[in-house]
């Protein structure tokens, strides 16, 4: 058995796996979990991240309006599945207004690593780069330097030092709908200074596993298991009709989480049901957060759904691992 790296997390959101069920993801019963009009001026709520805080769950929101203005703002849940999310976005308080002034802000994560929680998110600065911020209490945000230049995305921090370093996997992008995109790890000593850059994992060509041939790039924050971390990611397919996203995992070595043990060959989970395949983005799931109990290796997965509301769903590290294990590339 496989076994989490972690804390016991009694409180998560959890419903054991239908009889009929052929995957190894399965979905809320009560999906989607968070519409689209769940601000009073919102257009959509998707791509979002969550983290156990206090008795309840915290969390940072993309919510893109009525006017399709992108931006991220704070949530507090006292199950994981009934949100209340603010009307006003995070505000980041900071010294330099060349690093705070706000382009567009999208795709957080959140990542506790020594009693804060760090936020990553797609930022806004002639182009798309990594922002990075923290908060100790989900009310009061502090921005730190933008990790790296444009163009970047989906910037995941690892919830510890490895080696003594910070680590963060990102994937380098364009202006626009990225039709390219391999996973890289880099490494910081502050969170400041980022650099040891190292490829992880490319897409894969031919019809091996078509599913991630076009770009992919991670998802919730790594999880550390016995054997590795356990990295859930999304993996795009350029079809005739545009691209579909689908999930996927793999697992990274613990000390040199650039070296890849493991990877599943068929995704996990797919663009199956309405609130997936019809939105704004028809066809995308999309992982943003994962919840994990160490005790039991119950995870549950918040995801996007058709870039217009979020859904949530569940696994156990086991059922991964061994899905993983028995359709590895």
């Amino acid at each position: 058995m496989s076994k989490i790296i972690g804390s016991e997390l009694k409180n998560m959101p959890w419903e054991p796996r239908p009889a009929d069920c052929v995957m190894p993801v399965w979905r809320f019963s009560g999906n989607p979990i968070i519409g689209r009009h769940a601000l009073k001026r919102s257009n959509s709520v998707f791509n979002s991240a969550v983290v156990p805080f206090g008795d309840g769950f915290a969390g940072v929101f993309r919510c893109d309006s009525r006017s399709v203005s992108m931006d991220i703002f704070p949530g507090f849940s006292p199950d994981g599945v009934h949100w209340n999310i603010r009307e006003e976005p995070v505000h980041f308080l900071g010294d330099d207004p060349e690093v705070t002034a706000r382009e567009y802000r999208y795709d957080p994560r959140v990542c506790l690593i020594d009693g804060k929680y760090y936020l990553t998110w797609c930022n806004g600065y002639h182009g798309p780069t990594i922002g990075l911020g923290w908060t100790e209490d989900f009310e009061t945000f502090h921005q730190l330097e933008n990790a790296f230049l444009p163009y970047n995305r989906n910037g995941v921090l690892f919830p510890r030092k490895i080696g003594g370093m910070y680590m963060m996997l990102s994937r380098p992008s364009d202006t626009g709908h990225t039709p390219f995109g391999d996973i890289f790890v880099s490494q910081s000593p502050d969170l400041k200074f980022w650099g040891c850059h190292r490829h992880v994992m490319s897409t894969v060509k031919g019809d091996e596993s078509a599913w991630q041939s076009t770009k992919i790039g991670a998802g919730p924050i790594p999880i550390e298991t016995d054997e590795g971390w356990l990295m859930i990611y999304h993996g795009v397919i350029n079809t005739c009709n545009g691209f579909v996203y689908r999930m996927g995992c793999a697992l990274l070595d613990l000390e040199q989480p650039w070296k890849v043990l493991c990877r599943s060959k068929d995704y996990i989970m797919a663009p199956w049901e309405s609130y997936e395949c019809m939105g704004d983005v028809p066809n995308v799931v999309f992982p943003c957060a994962a919840l994990a109990d160490a005790v039991t290796g119950r995870i549950a997965i918040y995801y996007g759904c058709a870039d217009t509301v979020t859904g949530l769903a569940f696994t156990t590290a086991d059922t991964l691992m061994d899905y993983m294990k028995e359709n590895s590339l």
